[in-house]
């Protein structure tokens, strides 16, 4: 088998684009229970993580930072978001002008990270011809 970092930068975008799939899951369950007494809102932490694990080898190229990263250890966590703080009586915290914004940028985002796969493997398959 040929051992090649050609998938490095693919495997990386699949799994921040899978992490915005979640997110937007998460969002539109916080949009669904806008209303919905007690209910808190959730997000998705997987940027931060992303770039903690790159930004560990100051004196490295993105290239190798990307070979190295351990990508099975990335994972996107789905957490309460200030659980303890709510502005309604009924406990509710979502701000569904907030969570409507923030489902734009996702999807923006999302159509972004797949905008970069397909020039990947545009790329790819340009050098093999």
């Amino acid at each position: 088998m040929i051992n090649t970092n050609a998938f490095d930068y693919i495997n990386v975008l699949q799994k921040t684009a899978d992490a915005a799939w979640i997110r937007n899951d998460v969002i539109s369950n916080n949009i669904a229970n806008a209303t919905t007494p007690g209910y808190k809102r959730q997000d998705v932490a997987f940027e931060d993580e992303l770039a903690n694990a790159l930004g560990r080898s100051r004196y490295k190229s993105m290239d190798d930072k990307v070979a190295d990263l351990k990508i099975n250890r990335l994972r996107p966590r789905t957490y309460t978001d200030s659980a303890n703080f709510s502005y309604r009586v009924d406990g509710n915290n979502v701000d569904i002008e907030t969570e409507n914004v923030t489902l734009a940028a996702n999807q923006l985002k999302y159509n972004g990270l797949i905008d970069c796969l397909d020039q990947e493997f545009k790329n790819l398959r340009m050098v093999m011809k």
